[in-house]
């Protein structure tokens, strides 16, 4: 039923295996090919493109589904529906800022600085039309010259000022730049062609799909803890449980303890198991979560 996009290069690994862990696994006959498929009903073919196409393929219809950057449907200001955000990216779960940069020398401290220079600031940059738009809107009087890469390079032979992605900021601070300003804060998005979004059939099937991503997306680090315990440790058990609601709880059959089951942190379970047991619980279960879908 419907055509999807995903992202080839610094995306693809990450959304890969996003889709495998949500049942929707792609596959395709060599890391090099650019066809794919789902072996899901609602899924009549794949493609996997660079990001930066993506929103205006999606735009014009050639796809009805895609998942790109947020920055990347800046870019050419493209009209598509957004069905949410996928909070993930190339290398963490945190999203990707496009940030303005200058030398540590710099006597740049601010955009504000950049609006007062006498003559146009050289900027280097993947995102020209974003950065247009922005450098203009503050005032500031800019040559803007496109970077197909290392734009971190670029400074000081090539330009004044570079507009770039950074995930951790790690990269800037290795070429000795320093970030003076945000432009935007970019997620991952599930998105759709208006078109295709507006057949009743289509958006049913993408946010059934939008679903099973963001579901796995919710379960990613979290864990079931079920476990055993006598009524007069009761409290103190439910105490210490880090729930994402409040913990269920039922009494067993034929006794008078309770069985409790909570969804919790993995990062905290190597300190709750032992509390727990040391608060009065017993029969202590952690498993893994596949998908979480309020």
């Amino acid at each position: 039923m419907l055509r999807v996009v995903l992202p080839k290069g610094s995306l693809e690994k990450a959304t890969l295996e996003l889709f495998e862990q949500a049942d929707l696994g792609v596959v395709r006959g060599s890391d090099v090919h650019y066809r794919a498929t789902i072996d899901d009903p609602r899924v009549l073919e794949v493609k996997i493109l660079r990001p930066q196409e993506i929103a205006g393929y999606v735009e014009s219809g050639l796809f009805d589904l895609g998942v790109t950057g947020r920055d990347w449907i800046e870019e050419p200001s493209a009209d598509v529906v957004s069905l949410g955000e996928l909070e993930y990216s190339k290398a963490t779960d945190q999203p990707v800022r496009i940030v303005l940069a200058v030398a540590d020398s710099s006597p740049v401290q601010s955009v504000a600085d950049l609006a007062q220079a006498s003559s146009p600031v050289r900027v280097a940059t993947e995102y020209p039309s974003l950065t247009r738009r922005y450098l203009e809107a503050q005032g500031v009087k800019a040559e803007i010259m496109l970077s197909y890469g290392a734009t971190e390079a670029k400074i000081p032979d090539i330009a004044d000022v570079v507009v770039d992605m950074t995930e951790t900021g790690g990269a800037l601070r290795a070429a000795k730049l320093r970030i003076i300003a945000t432009i935007l804060v970019s997620h991952t998005e599930v998105i759709a062609n208006h078109s295709s979004y507006a057949d009743g059939a289509k958006r049913h099937a993408m946010e059934q799909i939008y679903t099973l991503l963001q579901g796995t997306l919710e379960a990613r680090g979290k864990v079931l803890v079920k476990l055993n315990v006598a009524e007069v440790s009761l409290q103190a058990v439910i105490d210490l449980l880090p729930a994402m609601k409040s913990p269920t709880v039922s009494k067993l059959f034929g006794g008078s303890d309770y069985a409790v089951e909570a969804v919790v942190p993995k990062s905290v379970i190597n300190v709750l198991i032992p509390d727990l047991k040391d608060a009065g619980a017993t029969d202590i279960i952690e498993l893994p979560l596949s998908k979480i879908v309020h």
